[in-house]
């Protein structure tokens, strides 16, 4: 009679902040369901967790990330963002569980991942996605030919600068490849990956971008000019952003969430970044399901009725 090989327990990190409502209590809940089904090797801005956890709230370790399978992130997109950049370069699969609001990275509820999770038992069944990232690089000081950097970040959403106070309209100079694109007065400029194509770069009226494809989008931010619109880029192009006219107070952000102010003589350098953000997919959802339930997405008209007409 055969013997059926055991699989080892997945091995996982857990990322939170439990200072979210609601993030603690779900938290609570995942580790007694995965208790004796996985191995949690250590948790992130979590406090007071129950079970056999090891609470850190030192920076992210690499030594640690390598040990694990899967990381795992309570909260909404922007959690899953910020720990996307620290896990990013150790290859570590992320599975977002929403407790926030739209959830277009944080695909499970607690209980879809209780019923996803005897497929984390063998870690190449698990249906994962690659998704592009840019890195950004912020040169100033020196000459122009030894300029030093001031300034590195990967991103997973966008890059953008804001005009910022005293919130005149500010003048940037773009080059892709090293060719002139073009010239943007504006309000500021985003720099765009497919996945935060829905984010910033919607709202600005940039296009939607498949989360598989490998492009950048550029859209201005209320351009003083009817014929800018936004452009969508290979991947692979190298782009350069100049300060003709910025203020005090022009900023350069990277998802929103880690900012450094830019000078009339920085330049602002993007291109692909070499690791990928890999992130599980709920095999429940369909990647449109979002866009069509919370955002409404290609909803049809609401015709009224009229009786007897």
């Amino acid at each position: 009679m055969a013997v059926r090989e055991m699989k080892s327990l997945p091995k996982l990190v857990i990322f939170g902040d439990s200072r979210r409502r609601g993030v603690s209590e779900a938290i609570e809940e995942f580790v007694s369901f995965a208790e004796g089904k996985a191995q949690i090797v250590a948790s992130y801005g979590i406090e007071d967790l129950k079970g056999n956890c090891k609470v850190i709230r030192s920076p992210v370790e690499a030594g640690i990330l390598k040990k694990c399978d899967f990381a795992i992130v309570f909260g909404g997109d922007g959690s899953i963002i910020s720990t996307a950049r620290k896990v990013s370069e150790a290859s570590l699969p992320v599975i977002g569980v929403n407790v926030g609001k739209l959830g277009f990275l944080a695909e499970f509820s607690v209980g879809e991942l209780e019923d996803f999770f005897p497929r984390l038992l063998d870690k190449g069944k698990v249906p994962v996605d690659k998704r592009m990232m840019l890195k950004c690089r912020v040169f100033g000081d020196g000459q122009r030919k030894n300029r030093k950097e001031k300034f590195c970040s990967a991103a997973i959403n966008d890059v953008f600068i804001t005009a910022g106070p005293p919130f005149r309209m500010i003048e940037l100079k773009i080059l892709v490849d090293g060719q002139p694109l073009a010239g943007c007065v504006s309000d500021g400029l985003i720099i765009s990956t497919p996945t935060g194509s829905t984010a910033y770069n919607l709202s600005a009226g940039g296009p939607i971008i498949s989360s598989k494809m490998q492009a950048v989008v550029i859209t201005p931010i209320c351009p003083h000019s009817l014929s800018f619109r936004p452009i969508v880029i290979n991947a692979d192009s190298k782009i350069e952003v100049f300060g003709v006219r910025v203020n005090k107070g022009t900023t350069i952000s990277i998802d929103g969430q880690v900012s450094l102010k830019l000078s009339i003589n920085d330049v602002v350098r993007i291109e692909k970044q070499d690791s990928d953000f890999l992130i599980v997919n709920n095999p429940l959802r369909s990647k449109w399901d979002t866009l069509a339930t919370k955002l409404s997405w290609a909803e049809k008209p609401k015709y009224t009725e009229y009786p007897n007409v």
